[in-house]
């Protein structure tokens, strides 16, 4: 049987303690680790010791307090967002401004096989374009009037296209969400 160098159980003191250190309120605590605001009130006044997922995930966060950082989302400052998925795991935000042609990323997962743009970091407006016809058919598609028809896009636009089919492809588990 596995033993792990964890503690057991935590105490009111060390979720108030370790929320002040990432400089969080009781709110925005919550909405990191996805309980609700009562759920942190009650830990951060409880006499009792506190046990279960959360020690294991106190003890991570104690040891990487800018952990939750890595997985903020930034303010949207462009005209349109992407959101590219891996299932139900965002992997990139890529948010673009069209008529300006800039584009900024934010990648939420380390390994490049699940990046809208692998290695590349810094994208340039070109490289989103490649990007977003990657994830619709080739404009050179024979009978692509058909398949425009079928998904009910007037004429060939890659954002249009994957608005209908949330750029989802053959085989795979990559999807795009557009907001505007």
């Amino acid at each position: 049987m596995e033993q792990y160098a964890l503690r057991k159980s935590l105490h009111a003191e060390d979720i108030r303690g370790l929320r002040e250190k990432m400089g969080l309120s009781q709110g925005d605590f919550s909405r990191f680790l996805s309980v609700s605001k009562r759920t942190v009130e009650r830990w951060e006044t409880s006499k009792e010791p506190i046990t279960g997922a959360i020690v294991t995930l106190f003890e991570i966060l104690q040891r990487e307090s800018d952990w939750e950082k890595e997985f903020r989302i930034p303010e949207k400052r462009l005209k349109l967002r992407l959101i590219y998925m891996y299932e139900s795991m965002v992997c990139t935000i890529i948010d673009v401004d069209e008529m300006e042609r800039k584009v900024n990323i934010k990648n939420y997962i380390k390994n490049p096989m699940f990046r809208a743009f692998g290695v590349n970091t810094e994208p340039t407006y070109e490289d989103y374009e490649e990007f977003i016809e990657s994830r619709c058919f080739p404009k050179t598609r024979d009978k692509m009037k058909i398949e425009l028809k079928k998904i009910g896009v007037p004429f060939y636009d890659p954002i249009l296209i994957i608005e209908k089919t949330e750029g989802r492809m053959a085989d795979d588990r990559f999807w795009i969400h557009i907001e505007r």
